[in-house]
C-alpha cells in the first residue's frame, strides 16, 4: 500500500472514531469560538471549522486521536491490566499521560496553544462537559483532552493567521 493511500486511511479512521465517540467537527469548532470570540468579535463558526479541519489534517493529530480513543475503548471493555485499568477508568488526576498526548497536539501550533489548552481544560465548556460526565458509562479519559487540544491548536492557528493578516 502506498504511503499516500495509508495517510488518507489514517485521517479517515481518526475522523470516523471521533464521530463514533460522539464528537463532531462543529463541537470542536464551538470550543474554538469560545476561546477566540472575545479577541475577534467578527469571528464566524465557519472560520473555526476551517481551522479545526486544518489541525485534524496533521498526521500527529490523527495518531493522537487513534491512540487515545483506542485506549479509552480498551478501558471501557476492561481489556487493560491492573493497575492501569483502574487508573484510566477513574481518570485519576495524577495519571497525566492523557495530557501528554494532548500536549503533543497543542505543540504543533506553538506556545499560545498551551495557554488555550490549560484554560479550556479547566473550564470544560460544550462537548468537554459531556465527555467528562462519568455517569454515561463511557470512558473518555484521553478523548476529552484530545478534543480540548484540537480546539486549542485550532485557536492558536487562527490567532497566528489573524495576526499575520492584520
Amino acid at each position: 500500500m502506498s504511503e499516500k493511500k495509508e495517510y488518507g486511511m489514517v485521517e479517515k479512521a481518526a475522523r470516523d472514531w471521533l464521530t463514533k465517540r460522539g464528537v463532531r467537527i462543529e463541537d470542536i469548532a464551538d470550543l474554538v469560538y469560545f476561546l477566540q470570540v472575545k479577541y475577534h468579535p467578527d469571528l464566524t463558526l465557519d472560520t473555526c471549522i476551517e481551522n479545526v479541519e486544518r489541525v485534524i489534517r496533521k498526521r500527529e493529530v490523527q495518531n493522537a486521536i487513534l491512540t487515545g480513543i483506542q485506549l479509552d475503548i480498551m478501558a471501557e471493555e476492561k481489556k487493560l491490566f491492573a493497575p492501569l485499568q483502574g487508573i484510566i477508568e477513574r481518570d485519576e488526576s495524577l495519571y497525566g499521560v492523557d495530557e501528554i498526548i494532548a500536549l503533543s497536539i497543542v505543540n504543533v501550533y506553538g506556545s499560545i496553544g498551551f495557554t488555550n489548552y490549560g484554560y479550556i481544560d479547566k473550564q470544560k465548556p460544550g462537548i468537554l462537559e459531556m465527555l467528562n460526565d462519568k455517569s454515561s458509562g463511557e470512558c473518555h479519559t484521553f478523548l476529552d483532552d484530545i478534543v480540548g487540544a484540537i480546539a486549542a491548536a485550532a485557536s492558536s492557528r487562527l490567532a497566528h493567521r489573524i495576526a499575520n493578516v492584520e
